[in-house]
């Protein structure tokens, strides 16, 4: 979901990770309470300014990763892998691996992380008491990050897709209509409802009384807004996808290539004159790996020649080969999960096809245009 991210490390085998523009948001909510505080707090030292601010806004970010996680161990718990948490410009997100498969674990799932907020406002509000008489600049750091902790769970309790509290009301209309889809495109419509009320609402601060904060507002809801139509858009694919196999859609049409060959043959000879990305590299009856045009990039045009094709396809026990009557839902699913463009299709131990995005994608496009 996210390129360009710093991995962190991993907690409760989950990888964490901070996006580019997390750096970017940090800085500016950092200058932002250093201002802040220099205005209300005059008599602080600058440096005690600019400590708080960096404090505070790491603390900040914590919180958002503890929320993150509040959603991650409910997840785990369900038996639904985490693929990572990632901290960016509008927060975090932590990425399943599925869709919970009942209306209960959606709700404890999405109820998770505002728990998590509110618990952590309670925390900081009471620290901030028990250093009132020891340390302002403690205390007013505990009273900001328990307001803003409290502000966190209660923005994310609105009942808008994708939002923890549109997928709370995904949940209960899941639950009371009987259908994942139905119940998926009322909360996704609310949620379109509540990110135009956020830009409308956005542009008329911003050009009325402050124009950062309802620039940051308008952006918010364009992005909330972005996610739902996607919510909507994957729905579709789901629907076009559904009750197709694999053997139905796989190519058998698939070079296949005996070890030794190098690069500039497989290029010269037979993707430059078929058209076809990709070939099997076998030898004998054992399959070795797959070279696709993103391993050819990879190598230097100079090395052609002396590069062989096993020395660059994806090894055989990285094709995560797919059984064929596997449906093309969950291969995407597959696909998206492990970043592949190619599966192979396999019975027995016998590779019997090769299942791409490209065929995935005619298979949408031909229902599509016979409305199906």
């Amino acid at each position: 979901m996210f390129a360009h991210t710093l991995r962190l490390g991993r907690i409760f085998g989950i990888p964490v990770g901070l996006h580019y523009s997390w750096f970017i948001v940090f800085v500016l909510v950092t200058l932002s309470l250093v201002t802040q505080f220099a205005t209300e707090y005059p008599d602080w030292a600058a440096g005690v300014q600019y400590s708080v601010g960096v404090l505070t806004s790491l603390l900040l970010f914590l919180s958002v990763l503890l929320h993150e996680l509040g959603h991650s161990v409910v997840a785990l718990r369900k038996g639904i892998r985490v693929r990572a948490i990632t901290l960016f410009v509008f927060g975090g997100v932590a990425q399943i691996e599925r869709e919970p498969s009942r209306p209960r674990d959606e709700f404890q799932i999405a109820v998770a992380g505002p728990a998590v907020s509110f618990l952590l406002a309670g925390a900081f509000y009471g620290f901030s008491r028990g250093v009132e008489s020891l340390s302002e600049p403690l205390q007013v750091l505990g009273q900001w990050l328990g307001r803003i902790n409290f502000i966190l769970a209660a923005f994310n309790l609105i009942p808008g897709f994708p939002l923890d509290g549109g997928r709370v009301l995904r949940a209960l209309l899941w639950k009371v209509t009987g259908s994942y889809d139905r119940g998926t495109r009322l909360a996704s419509a609310a949620g379109q409802g509540i990110a135009y009320l956020f830009i409308v609402a956005g542009v008329w601060i911003a050009f009325s009384k402050d124009f950062v904060g309802g620039l940051w507002l308008g952006f918010i809801g364009w992005f909330l807004l972005s996610a739902a139509q996607a919510t909507v858009a994957q729905l579709d694919v789901r629907r076009l996808l559904r009750g197709i196999r694999a053997v139905d859609a796989m190519t058998t049409d698939c070079l296949v290539l005996p070890r030794g060959m190098s690069v500039a043959e497989l290029v010269e000879e037979h993707l430059l004159r078929t058209g076809r990305r990709c070939a099997l590299v076998v030898e004998g009856d054992r399959l070795l790996g797959l070279i696709t045009l993103h391993q050819v990039r990879r190598v230097p045009r100079a090395e052609w020649t002396m590069t062989p094709l096993e020395a660059v396809a994806i090894p055989e026990s990285e094709l995560h080969a797919v059984p064929p009557e596997m449906e093309l839902v969950e291969v995407l699913a597959l696909m998206d999960d492990y970043n592949v463009n190619q599966v192979p299709v396999v019975r027995d131990g016998r590779i019997i096809g090769l299942l791409g995005r490209e065929q995935l994608m005619h298979v949408i496009r031909t229902r599509l245009e016979l409305g199906v």
